[in-house]
C-alpha cells in the first residue's frame, strides 16, 4: 500500500514535491489555504486585467525544461514561451539603456560606454558559465543534511574558481568601472535578497543566466508556468484541497501523524512537508517542544527585502516602453542602506515596472495596459497604511511620467495595492518578506534553515526559507530535494 504524504502549501516547492513524491508511487495531498494553487504567485483578475501577484521574471529555462523532462514531458506541452527582445530597460537619472538580448549587440554597448570592457565580459562570462554548471548540476541539489555532501572532487577542484569567498561587488569592479556598468552587472543578483558586498561572487552565475540564457515571458504570464505544473502534478495522481488552510500538526511518538485543517478536516500522514513559510509552521503549527529553532534565531537571520507592490490597469496603450523595466535614477547605495543596514521607509525608492501587456494581449482589454510597480523595502516595515502606500505610489508614478514623457495617472482605471499585511494575511509571510532569506554566504546550504526537522522524525520542508533559496528555478529544485530525502528516508 503506498505511503501517504501531505503536503502544506501549493507554492511553486510545494507543486514540485508532491509531482516527485507521486512519480516515486506516493499518495500525495496537497493542503493550500487559498481558492487556487500557486501561492505567492497568484493570479488578480479583476474588470478585465490579468496580474501576476508574484514572480515576473522567467529565467533560467533550462531549470524548467529539467524539470518537466523528469517527468517525461516538456515545457511546451504546458505553456509557450517567447524571448524577451531587448531583455529588459534600465533608466538612468541621464536617459535609458535597453539591454539586448543578441550578446554582440550587449558586447558592443559595453563597449559604447567603457571602451576595453568587451573583451573583459567574455573572460567574466566564461567565468560563470562555469559557476553555473557546476552550481546549477551540482551545488543547489545538495540537501544541507551535512557539510560531508560537499567533499565533491569536482566542486573542491574547482573551489577557488567558484569565488565563494569574494563578493559579488568586488568581483565587478575587477573588470569593470563604469559606474552603469557595474550597477548593471550587479542587478541581477538583487534577486538573492542581498547587497553585492554581502553575496558570494559564486553568484554572478547569475550574470550568465540573465545574459546567456535570456529573459523570457511564458504567454499568459507567469502563472501558465503554474498551472502547467498543477496540470502535470493532477496527472501524475496528486490531490490537491483547496481553502483548506492548516491550523494545526497532531504529534505522537515524535511523529506527525495528522494535520488539522480550519475546516476541522483531519488529515493523516506517513510524511508530513511544509511548503507554506517555514517560521509559521513551525512556530504556529507545532507544539513549542518540537520546534528546531527559536525565535531568537529566527530575529537573527538576514531575510531578503519585502516589497510594495501596485497592480495598475490603464484605458489606454503607452509607447516607447518595454516589458520589463528597472529605474535606476536615484542613487542605490541610500535604498540599500534603508532596505538591509537601517532599515526604514525609503527615501528614494528605486522601483521595477512589468507591463505584460506589451508582450500579450490577452492580460487587458483590448487598447488597454496592464502594469506592475514593485518597490524593495526593508522585511518588517508593518506600517503599510493606505495613506503610506498612495504616498509612494505618487512618488514613482510622478517618476514614471517623467521618464517615458507621457501622462499616466488620468488613464487609470484599476489599481490594487499589497505590501507587509498582505503578506503576512495572505502567505502568513515572516517578517513580511517577500523574497525569503538573504543569500549570504553564512546562509547557505547548511546554514539554511534544514530541510528536514531535527525534533520531529517525519516532518520536512521545502520552499525559499531552505535550501537552495529563493527564486522560482530554486524553488522547482527545493522541491525535488526534499523529495528525493523523503524517499531515501521513508522508501515508497
Amino acid at each position: 500500500m503506498s505511503k501517504k504524504v501531505i503536503i502544506i502549501g501549493s507554492g511553486f516547492a510545494g507543486i514540485a514535491t508532491a509531482s516527485f513524491l507521486a512519480k516515486d508511487g506516493w499518495k500525495v495531498t496537497v493542503l493550500e489555504k487559498h481558492a487556487t494553487p500557486g501561492g505567492r504567485a497568484r493570479q488578480l483578475k479583476a474588470d478585465g486585467f490579468t496580474f501576476d501577484m508574484g514572480p515576473s521574471w522567467y529565467w533560467m529555462p533550462d531549470v524548467f525544461e529539467r524539470y518537466f523532462n523528469h517527468f517525461g514531458k516538456r515545457v511546451e506541452e504546458y505553456y509557450q514561451l517567447e524571448r524577451l527582445s531587448p531583455s529588459y530597460r534600465i533608466y538612468w537619472e541621464d536617459g535609458f539603456t535597453d539591454i539586448p538580448s543578441n550578446y554582440d549587440e550587449l558586447r558592443n554597448l559595453f563597449e559604447s560606454i567603457e571602451p576595453g570592457t568587451a573583451v573583459l565580459l567574455d573572460k567574466f562570462l566564461s567565468e560563470a558559465e562555469y559557476k553555473y554548471n557546476v552550481g546549477i548540476n551540482k551545488l543547489v541539489f545538495k540537501p544541507g543534511q551535512s557539510v560531508s555532501e560537499f567533499i565533491d572532487w569536482e566542486v573542491m577542484k574547482g573551489v577557488f574558481r567558484l569565488d565563494v569567498f569574494t563578493s559579488i561587488k568586488k568581483h565587478i569592479a575587477k573588470h569593470f568601472t563604469h559606474p552603469k556598468l557595474r550597477q548593471l552587472m550587479e542587478f541581477p543578483v538583487l534577486f538573492l535578497g542581498a547587497l553585492p558586498e554581502n553575496t558570494p561572487a559564486l553568484y554572478s552565475l547569475m550574470n550568465y543566466a540573465d545574459i546567456k540564457l535570456g529573459t523570457w515571458y511564458p504567454k499568459g504570464g507567469m502563472y501558465s508556468v503554474v498551472n502547467g505544473m498543477y496540470e502535470l502534478a493532477k496527472e501524475l495522481g496528486v490531490d490537491f484541497r483547496f481553502n483548506e488552510n492548516v491550523t494545526q500538526i497532531n504529534i505522537r511518538q515524535n511523529a506527525a501523524k495528522e494535520v488539522v485543517t480550519e475546516s476541522n478536516n483531519i488529515y493523516t500522514a506517513d510524511v508530513v512537508v511544509g511548503g507554506a513559510d517555514y517560521h509559521f509552521v513551525e512556530s504556529n503549527l507545532l507544539p513549542a517542544e518540537f520546534r528546531t529553532y527559536t525565535e531568537s534565531y529566527w530575529d537573527k537571520k538576514m531575510m531578503a527585502p519585502s516589497c510594495l507592490l501596485y497592480y495598475v490597469g490603464l484605458n489606454k496603450k503607452l509607447t516607447n516602453l518595454l516589458h520589463h523595466s528597472l529605474f535606476f535614477d536615484v542613487p542605490f547605495e541610500i535604498h540599500a542602506k534603508e532596505i538591509y543596514t537601517h532599515p526604514q521607509w525609503p527615501s528614494q525608492p528605486l522601483f521595477y515596472m512589468s507591463a505584460s501587456s506589451l508582450t500579450d494581449d490577452t492580460v487587458a482589454p483590448a487598447g488597454c495596459e496592464n502594469l506592475v510597480f514593485l518597490i524593495p523595502v526593508a522585511a518588517g516595515l508593518s506600517d503599510d497604511s493606505a495613506a503610506l502606500r498612495e504616498k509612494y505610489f505618487n512618488i514613482i508614478i510622478e517618476r514614471f511620467e517623467k521618464h517615458i514623457g507621457q501622462s499616466v495617472r488620468e488613464a487609470i482605471v484599476f489599481k490594487r495595492t499589497f505590501a507587509y499585511s498582505d503578506f503576512l494575511k495572505e502567505y502568513n509571510s515572516f517578517k513580511g518578506n517577500a523574497y525569503g532569506l538573504a543569500n549570504t554566504l553564512l546562509q547557505t546550504a547548511v546554514f539554511k534553515p534544514s530541510c528536514r526537522s531535527k525534533k520531529v522524525k517525519n516532518l520536512f520542508y521545502t520552499g525559499q526559507l531552505t535550501v537552495p533559496g529563493p527564486g522560482v528555478p530554486p524553488s522547482l529544485i527545493s522541491g525535488e530535494v526534499v523529495a528525493k530525502e523523503i524517499v531515501k528516508a521513508f522508501g515508497v
